[in-house]
């Protein structure tokens, strides 16, 4: 049956769905002994990639996550030594995150594991279909995220009505 997707289109969701959870439950066997879990990872990492503190609000963005859930998540590393929270001169409520030292240390030794885990998976794939699953993939997300964007400013419009005032 042709839904009008492309054919194909509906395992490829369901795949990547499995996929994700195969690569959660790996992760968080990789890191487990380090204090670590996938998501905890994913907040280091995406704090180290991003080279400056972030809100709460950016890095679940960033991650495609609720802010709730990356607020947990940094409340726990926060306790665990691993985050610290600043004050952000834009925002007086929304705190920056940062890496502590410990935190960067943490992920350094994740990645350091993952190096050797990511060359066994990968190992007779080559960089081209790597490269271009990646980009597939990097696509689709933006597909979503302009669709998301759009319905979001749509739904502000007609929240606002057509002269931009609230009805």
């Amino acid at each position: 049956m042709n839904n009008g997707a492309q054919p194909g289109f509906d395992r490829l969701v369901v795949e990547i769905f499995r996929l994700n959870g195969r690569l959660v439950g790996a992760g968080d066997e990789l890191v487990a002994d380090l204090g670590l879990s996938s998501a905890r990872w994913q907040v280091l990492g995406a704090l180290a990639l991003s080279g400056v503190p972030l809100p709460v609000a950016h890095i679940a963005r960033n991650m495609g996550l609720s802010r709730q859930a990356v607020q947990r998540l940094v409340n726990e590393m926060q306790g665990q030594g691993l985050l610290r929270l600043e004050p952000n001169p834009h925002h007086r409520r929304a705190h920056l995150v940062v890496l502590t030292e410990a935190g960067r240390a943490a992920y350094a030794r994740a990645m350091q594991r993952q190096m050797p885990w990511a060359r066994s998976l990968t190992k007779g794939i080559s960089a081209a279909r790597i490269s271009e699953a990646l980009a597939l993939l990097t696509e689709l997300r933006q597909r979503l995220e302009a669709k998301a964007q759009h319905e979001g400013d749509q739904h502000a419009h007609d929240r606002d009505g057509p002269d931009g005032r609230n009805s």
